[in-house]
């Protein structure tokens, strides 16, 4: 079984929750696109754990977690993250976790070169999180990035990199007027924190095939959601790369591969980190409660999330666009203080009502209309069967698929492992 977990609308929607219940199942979880500019937190019998890079199956010793050749991965926070997991007990080896060779390293002047043009752009600026994950994807297509295979060679690599900085430093210097960056100063860091994993380098274009041969079940974990998508997500306030499901074998390195299945996770409200329209947008004292009630501040910034309702028009193209074969529902039970749950049914844009999520400028144009559905006002976190569920949640479930146009398999009520219902 082929099976990708991705978000359905902005990120943030609780992926890592989900794909730490559902690897029990699969042999391999791989994370196939982005960087630590994103983060799950999982909590479990071993305890909290906030993961940037790693698959959420790295929690699992019997579970083998791939970084695929379609993610940039910041070495020195790979390095940090790893000792945070050795800390509480988890085992890290190259038999555990497989990078690709074919994977593109974050450098540190990608970061610079982040902060740079976001404080560049001043109050026009995209809302970044400044850990270099456009730089390193402009690299990675610009054809001068490195990837992690050239660990194994450290003059060619070093070579390289002159080369490499030569021209960096062109922009640096000369754009934006900045010191340049020091060739023995990238080395150092190289061989501090990239060095280190070596060994845990190797073709996982090849080690996934076998395992597919094998008839071992593949699990694929994306970042971000539909939303965030470089070409279809609410450009330019985008990630770099692509979040959808269609890209999960070509991200992993098994581009020849099939997905069986496609679970999209989707929140019973609305989250957003980072700039963007956002049409469902809440403010003031009902945005700060729904907030605190579910506790949205970014795992890998601490940013304070943007909230509002569940949006209709949104997710409804988000799980279209990953196509999904069915959902994951998370935080129901944060809605639980609720008398009402507001839901965005529809956008006003210029006065006329709108359906169908639009692009550009209509899209910042857009207006939320919202309407209000009758809330179960009781604590859910202990329903673990259907029939648990008040009349009203379970009312509630069946509106989003309604809505959505696909089945609910999965409701989350709650943080922990079991706090979870399966619809069907």
């Amino acid at each position: 079984m082929l099976t990708s977990i991705v978000g359905i609308n902005w990120g943030d929607e609780g992926k890592g929750r989900m794909v730490d219940l559902l690897s029990q199942k699969y042999d391999v979880v791989v994370r196939y696109q982005g960087g630590n500019n994103a983060g799950h937190t999982v909590i479990n019998d071993k305890g909290k754990f906030v993961l940037n890079l790693m698959p959420s199956g790295i929690l699992r010793d019997e579970t083998v977690n791939v970084l695929g050749p379609g993610m940039v991965i910041d070495t020195e926070h790979m390095f940090h993250e790893v000792e945070r997991l050795r800390a509480g007990g988890i085992t890290v080896t190259p038999e555990h976790l497989k990078i690709s060779d074919k994977a593109v390293i974050c450098m540190p002047y990608h970061k610079l070169l982040d902060c740079l043009e976001e404080d560049r752009l001043a109050d026009k600026k995209f809302g970044s999180t400044r850990r270099g994950i456009s730089p390193a994807y402009s690299d990675k297509y610009m054809k001068k990035a490195l990837r992690m295979g050239e660990l194994a060679d450290r003059d060619a690599l070093k070579a390289r990199l002159a080369d490499i900085l030569e021209w960096k430093n062109l922009f640096v210097v000369n754009g934006y007027h900045h010191d340049p960056i020091n060739l023995d100063e990238m080395m150092d860091w190289i061989d501090t924190y990239a060095m280190p994993f070596k060994e845990y380098v190797c073709d996982t274009t090849d080690y996934l095939s076998e395992a597919i041969e094998d008839n071992k079940s593949v699990l694929f974990e994306a970042q971000l959601g539909a939303l965030r998508d470089i070409d279809y997500g609410i450009y330019p306030y985008t990630s770099g790369s692509s979040t959808i499901a269609a890209y999960a074998p070509i991200g992993a390195g098994i581009p020849e591969a099939r997905l069986d299945t496609i679970i999209g996770i989707m929140k019973a409200y609305s989250t957003c980190v980072g700039e963007g329209p956002f049409t469902c947008e809440m403010f003031g004292d009902e945005a700060t409660a729904l907030r605190d009630a579910g506790g949205e501040y970014g795992a890998a910034t601490g940013r304070p999330r943007r909230v509002g309702g569940f949006d209709v028009v949104a997710s409804r193209y988000g799980v279209k666009m990953q196509g999904c074969t069915s959902i994951a529902l998370t935080k129901l039970d944060v809605l639980s203080y609720l008398d009402k749950i507001p839901v965005c049914v529809a956008y006003d844009i210029d006065g006329e009502r709108v359906d169908r999520f639009p692009i550009g400028v209509k899209l910042a144009k857009a207006k939320p209309i919202y309407e209000y559905l009758p809330g179960f006002h009781c604590d859910i976190s202990g329903c673990r069967k259907v029939s648990d569920l008040p009349k009203e949640a379970l009312d509630y479930v069946h509106y989003l698929e309604g809505t959505v146009g696909c089945r609910i398999k999965y409701v989350s009520v709650g943080p922990d492992r079991d706090a979870y219902i399966k619809m069907f």
